[in-house]
């Protein structure tokens, strides 16, 4: 009878020890995916965050390009202007200087 009770000890403990060995193994892999989920998940925050400070950065020098254009435009509309204002003075100078 004490090597029965001896065999089914043992034979429990096996049991248990084996089952403990998978439950840790299922343990390791879930808390790797997990890691793994984690580090996909810091790698698109930084992903995305470098995609706005570039995103801000185009916006700024779009900004930039469309002043200077205005700018530039603005110049040439006085420019031509200040070209249409002479023309006109030159045409009346040369009204009255065929009148004399």
């Amino acid at each position: 009878m004490k090597l029965t009770a001896f065999a089914l000890l043992a034979f429990t403990t096996l049991a248990v020890s084996s089952c403990n060995k998978e439950k840790a193994a299922i343990d390791a892999r879930t808390d790797a995916a997990e890691n793994a989920i984690d580090h996909q998940k810091e790698a698109v925050d930084a992903s995305a965050k470098e995609a706005l400070t570039r995103t801000d950065a185009n916006a700024e020098i779009d900004k930039a390009n469309i002043e200077a254009s205005k700018v530039s435009a603005q110049a040439q509309l006085d420019a031509d202007k200040q070209k249409a204002e002479a023309e006109a003075v030159a045409a009346k100078a040369r009204v009255d200087a065929e009148k004399k």
